[in-house]
């Protein structure tokens, strides 16, 4: 929804939005889990579930929003006009006319937030508490401990999804084309 909201021409503010809904993928990682840190602190997220899902989904976003903004960029605004100019509705257009052209940017966005968020241990020190313990949390604890071949067998599982998601990507986007 924000890709949409920035694809208008006549939004105010549009850049600034744009760098803020950006600066996760910009900034450092630490830098970004420690700001989460005081940030949800105060709003008292630590240790919670739904401030581990909040911090993951805000490192998630700009990788959607760039994906699907890209797409939108080869959306030909004569469609929309031409629904209109029938008398579909705001959402039926939306649904029949955008929604399908922009769905392999939302699939690509959906898959690149997937991995970032499989991969974001930083964060999750951060955020997490103590009875949270998610799959990289754990690989960072075991690696820092004892080196298993549950790590190994871990990793190239990792590995594997990481191409998977790559070969996923690669298809949506030559189905776009």
């Amino acid at each position: 929804m924000a890709a949409l909201g920035l694809a208008a021409p006549n939004l105010p503010g549009r850049r600034t939005i744009s760098a803020l809904l950006l600066v996760p993928m910009i900034a450092p990682v630490v830098i970004v889990g420690v700001g989460m840190y005081f940030v949800f602190s105060m709003a008292g997220l630590t240790a919670t579930l739904p401030g581990l899902i909040l911090g993951h989904t805000s490192l998630a976003v700009p990788f959607v929003v760039v994906t699907v903004s890209a797409v939108l960029t080869g959306l030909d605004r004569r469609l929309l006009w031409a629904a209109a100019s029938m008398g579909a509705p705001s959402f039926l257009t939306f649904r029949k006319v955008t929604l399908p052209v922009i769905l392999p940017g939302i699939a690509s966005g959906a898959l690149f937030a997937f991995a970032t968020s499989l991969d974001e241990v930083v964060v999750t020190m951060f955020l997490a508490g103590p009875g949270q313990r998610t799959l990289p949390r754990e690989m960072f604890t075991i690696a820092r401990d004892t080196l298993t071949p549950t790590i190994a067998a871990a990793a190239t599982v990792l590995i594997a999804a990481s191409i998977v998601l790559l070969i996923a990507s690669t298809a949506l986007g030559r189905s776009n084309r």
